[in-house]
């Protein structure tokens, strides 16, 4: 039976480096070690160019190589033969690689040492296993694809968002083991991400930011493709959220509006996997662990086919919210509830909303707070729909598919957290209650 390359992944786990093999165009033979292989499919590969060395100069002359890898468990080698097909500098496969290269070279102390120039595309024309002593298997791991089943039912099953995205936190931990773990949805106008679950940390960080293009989680979404890094690095740890100036307003800039983003301080592992929806980049799914090595090519695999599923039912509950033919009930004078009065301050340069002196949240969740609060105190309203919403041009959504349910998912939980006496009640598909529990005095800034 012949062999492909899916067959020996674990080999490519950088845990001990492959020798390759190489000729120059008058025979003369060169043998170096790679810091990186990585699987592409089932008939190729990827090696990390990081110098222009013997063995570059061979492969530009000559694209034929043979490529030892070892089974870090059972020590089994494999020879591969190879055949040189293109260099990639730039998108998904570079952005993994360069994660991943950063991971590896921290592990060693070769920080600032190993820089990827590019990623090398091979075929794999064979693969032999190469005759020798192997120590014995180990018991087969957890049964992933029956995981992923569990999972898939109990995600199918969910009616709204929050208890989706809470139902596949769950899912991770009691079906895949993973204790930390956070979900972060796509701001497209800011080009940031923002914290709307997370699972196993001291905080939430609910609300919590971090640009496009920063630490594994902003590649993996800026190039809508995972990344997954083995071993500890600091080049690819996320980072907290950026403090963002507030000027224009004397008051801003004087008040805190950073949320911290959830996290465990020295992560050994971590996979950051894009949850796409409707052909459109939602957020991200991301995991972590103090273990280095906790997750491999096939935990990949599942976490990508269960963010697939996310983000299909993320899109579908958000199509059926918006298509609901529900319309909000007539307006009534609310109730107005009594004592001390609640002061809310909105700053228009960014929409940021403090209760009293306390940030309570920014963006398009506070415009949308600021919104709810006028039309309560100005008509004492207190039923809403996400379709009057959406169509509301006080809010500025920044496009008609942006995912509303998630903004005042978000907007519920700080408020939850904040322990307001202001809160958000679902009351039906795509219809909610504003309840306020003491008087609020409104302040803009």
């Amino acid at each position: 039976m012949t062999l492909k390359v899916d067959a020996i992944r674990e080999c490519l786990e950088g845990v001990i480096p492959g020798t390759m093999a190489t000729a120059s165009p008058d025979g003369t033979p060169n043998v170096a070690y790679l810091s990186q292989v990585q699987f592409v499919d089932s008939d190729h590969v990827a090696l990390s160019y990081q110098f222009f060395n013997k063995t570059r100069q061979n492969i530009m002359a000559n694209p034929r190589a043979a490529l030892i890898v070892t089974n870090p468990v059972t020590v089994m080698q494999y020879r591969l033969s190879l055949e040189y097909l293109r260099t990639e500098t730039s998108g998904p496969l570079f952005e993994s690689m360069k994660a991943k290269l950063a991971g590896i070279a921290s592990h060693t102390g070769m920080s600032g040492v190993f820089r990827l120039l590019g990623a090398d595309v091979f075929r794999v024309h064979s693969i032999q296993p190469v005759p020798g002593q192997t120590l014995p298997a180990p018991p087969p791991h957890r049964n992933l694809l029956s995981a992923l089943r569990n999972c898939s039912e109990r995600l199918a099953a969910c009616a709204d968002l929050e208890k989706l995205l809470a139902e596949t936190l769950a899912c991770l931990k009691q079906q895949f083991g993973i204790e930390h773990t956070m979900i972060l949805m796509l701001d497209q106008a800011t080009r940031r991400l923002y914290t709307v679950a997370s699972h196993g940390y001291d905080a939430s960080g609910v609300g919590s930011e971090i640009p496009l293009g920063e630490g594994v989680i902003g590649v993996a979404a800026r190039e809508c493709t995972p990344i997954r890094i083995s071993h500890m690095n600091a080049e690819y740890g996320y980072s907290r959220a950026v403090r963002e100036s507030t000027a224009g307003s004397d008051w801003a800039s004087a008040l805190e509006t950073e949320i911290p983003l959830p996290g465990l301080r020295a992560p050994r592992s971590q996979l950051a996997v894009p949850i796409v929806g409707g052909a459109r980049l939602l957020g991200i799914l991301y995991v972590e662990s103090p273990q280095d090595l906790r997750f491999t090519y096939d935990d990949e695999d599942a976490l990508v086919s269960l963010a697939r599923q996310l983000g299909m039912t993320i899109h579908l509950l958000q199509m059926a919210a918006d298509a609901s033919e529900e319309t909000s009930h007539p307006v009534q004078a609310a109730t107005r509830p009594h004592g001390l009065p609640l002061a809310v301050r909105h700053f228009a340069g960014n929409d940021s909303i403090f209760l009293g002196d306390d940030y309570l949240i920014k963006g398009v969740a506070g415009s949308i707070f600021w919104t709810l609060l006028r039309d309560y105190t100005d008509k004492g309203r207190t039923e809403f729909t996400n379709r009057e919403l959406r169509l509301d041009g006080r809010i500025r959504l920044p496009d008609v598919s942006d995912n509303l349910e998630a903004r005042l998912l978000l907007l519920g939980k700080r408020l939850v957290e904040h322990e307001a006496a202001i809160r958000i009640e679902k009351t039906g598909r795509g219809r909610f209650r504003l309840r306020v529990d003491r008087p609020v005095h409104l302040r803009a800034e």
